[in-house]
């Protein structure tokens, strides 16, 4: 513990985002950065407490106490080390991440946690800049080959976990570029796509193979993949968005938000993509169906392409806000408002609203109907939801649809290999072990369980790994 009192003597500091003004004219990294001096002093307000409770609320059970003091007495190099120890990738997570970790510290209590994720991001950062990460190549290989379809976050743990035990892997995937949804789905305004290929090109001089526009299942048959490797990871994410099956769906203008978001990362990747495919919001009125992080994505999005109005709602009520809950900590997800960048670039929100219909004219979306709804308990205690007031048609020239995802795609590689899925939402299943039904066949990811964060992603990609590397050393 480097500084025993700067809990009490140094206050949080965030490092904030860059001008609204100014950061809706790009795509640019949003968030700023403390200088050296400041964000050793952030670190230096961990209280090494004795039940470190950012521990148990993170995922990777990253050890924060430990490097926040070799953060604080200028050891970046130490720091990263021990981050890695239990995080792949935290230059993605200090990005990205909700901090469930800084909602668990004990500082939270008071409304004020360490700033755990920017610390996080920061020794990344200078670990990076000074050249203390280089290549790992490991000593020893196996002769074991393993091949990981599919690569998101889980992914790509469970390549650099498995070569790193010495084992060839391989990646597979279907899309023109490697990163699943950090590539594709994020915007780049959240995370760089720099950071990525950083990462990935550590990687490739460690040993991993990439394999890109190749769907396992339909260019290469899974049963081929079988007859090539000794283990095979499926890491394919949980991909089928769920839709809103109201009148007027078919109606060009409603879009999957996964659609929307992705173009535009491939626009600004400087990516040929077909005409049909690209969703301008210049001069438009907006509509975000969904609260959540990918609905505040398209939100920014639509504000740098220019939209004339963005409306975002939610059907479940609004949420309480931090400081109107009498204390939620230790709970790493708390049910709060959040507000986010995006919302603060300029939007309107508003809560328990359903949508009854999209409106048309020649096959083109031109207003919704919305009408506001309370949620009550029926006999059985469960909770429905009722019609109050009247309806009300607002006038829209796009719609988002960022209600989450339902399941992995189950035609293809899933159907090929009869690999079995829960009877309930259809995600892949596996044994303690992470095995399928099908021999030497494993599951990582939001493909067993279903829709999850990055953070989550990446844990179940080591542990993954770690089954394999067992499987394999039998």
């Amino acid at each position: 513990m480097g500084n025993p009192k700067a809990f009490l003597t140094v206050k949080r500091k965030d490092a904030g985002y860059r001008p609204a003004q100014e950061r809706i004219l790009d795509f640019g990294e949003v968030e700023q950065t403390l200088n050296t001096e400041d964000r050793r002093e952030q670190a230096s307000r961990c209280m090494d407490c004795g039940i470190p409770f950012c521990h148990w609320g993170c995922p990777l059970s990253n050890k924060m106490p430990e490097w926040q003091e070799y953060i604080y007495k200028g050891n970046w190099k130490l720091a990263a080390e021990v981050l890695m120890q239990t995080n792949d990738f935290p230059e993605f997570t200090g990005r990205i991440c909700p901090a469930p970790c800084e909602k668990s510290c004990v500082l939270s209590i008071h409304r004020a946690p360490v700033t755990i994720r920017e610390n996080e991001a920061s020794a990344l950062e200078h670990a990076f800049n000074e050249g203390f990460i280089q290549p790992k190549v490991p000593v020893h290989r196996t002769g074991k080959k393993v091949a990981v379809i599919g690569s998101g976050p889980s992914g790509l743990a469970v390549a650099n976990q498995l070569n790193q035990k010495g084992h060839d892997v391989t990646v597979y995937e279907k899309n023109s570029n490697i990163g699943g949804l950090l590539r594709f789905g994020i915007p780049d305004f959240k995370l760089n796509k720099n950071i990525i290929d950083r990462r990935l090109k550590l990687m490739e001089a460690e040993g991993v193979k990439f394999v890109v526009n190749t769907e396992i299942g339909n260019d290469i048959k899974g049963k081929d993949i079988l007859k090539e490797y000794d283990a095979v990871c499926v890491a394919i994410g949980s991909q089928v968005p769920r839709n809103l099956p109201v009148e007027g769906r078919e109606l060009k203008g409603v879009y999957y938000a996964m659609e929307y978001l992705t173009a535009q990362n491939k626009m600004i990747a400087k990516e040929e993509i077909p005409a049909d495919q690209i969703i301008d919001a210049k001069g438009k009125n907006v509509l975000v169906i969904g609260g959540g992080d990918t609905g505040s994505d398209c939100i920014g999005t639509a504000n740098r392409q220019g939209a004339a109005n963005i409306l975002q709602i939610e059907i479940l009520p609004k949420p309480a806000k931090l400081e109107d809950i009498e204390n939620p900590w230790p709970n790493p997800f708390p049910v709060v408002l959040k507000t986010s960048s995006s919302h603060l670039e300029g939007c309107e929100r508003r809560w328990s609203l359903n949508t009854k219909r999209f409106i048309g004219e020649d096959g083109k979306l031109t207003a919704v109907e919305l009408v506001e709804i309370a949620w009550e308990k029926d006999e059985n205690g469960k909770h429905v939801m009722k019609e109050v007031g009247e309806p009300e048609i607002l006038k829209m020239d796009l719609v988002f649809l960022a209600l989450g995802f339902v399941h992995p795609i189950q035609e293809g590689l899933l159907k090929e290999l009869g690999i079995k899925t829960d009877d309930i939402r259809h995600n892949v299943a596996t044994d303690a072990k992470r095995a399928t039904n099908v021999a030497k066949v494993f599951g990582a990811g939001d493909c067993v369980s279903g829709q999850s964060l990055v953070v989550t992603s990446i844990a179940s990609g080591r542990k993954t790994a770690q089954h394999i590397d067992e499987y394999l050393s039998k």
